[in-house]
């Protein structure tokens, strides 16, 4: 399974960027796919998810209103949009999928890219 995540950069606090990540090797139409990221010195966190029965959207508190994940099972890719950055936002975002239609856990990562919000 390859999850390859870009479209991170640098961009001024209230500014947008929207994330993409290519997926290959899984079933993507029946897999739950996400995002989470980690803030230099912090722990990794949870960002959203999205799963792919009923397509139900799950946001962390922190990004919910801003951020608006989708997915697009023709081309086995998910996105993740994100509007009104705040400098917290700032840290390497990683694209993960379950590693089973039935499963509940997050067993495979990308290696993640960089946003870096500034003030």
């Amino acid at each position: 399974v390859q999850l390859q995540a870009s479209g991170g950069g640098l961009v001024q606090a209230g500014g947008s960027l929207r994330l993409s990540c290519a997926a290959s090797g899984l079933t993507f139409r029946t897999s739950d796919m996400g995002w989470f990221r980690q803030a230099p010195g912090k722990e990794r966190e949870f960002v959203a998810s999205n799963r792919w029965r009923g397509d139900i959207t799950v946001y962390s508190d922190s990004v919910k209103g801003r951020f608006t994940i989708s997915r697009d099972n023709a081309k086995t890719t998910v996105f993740l949009q994100m509007n009104s950055l705040k400098p917290e936002d700032t840290a390497v975002y990683y694209c993960v999928a379950k590693d089973a239609w039935y499963s509940e856990r997050w067993g495979y990562w990308g290696l993640g890219t960089l946003v870096t919000v500034s003030s």
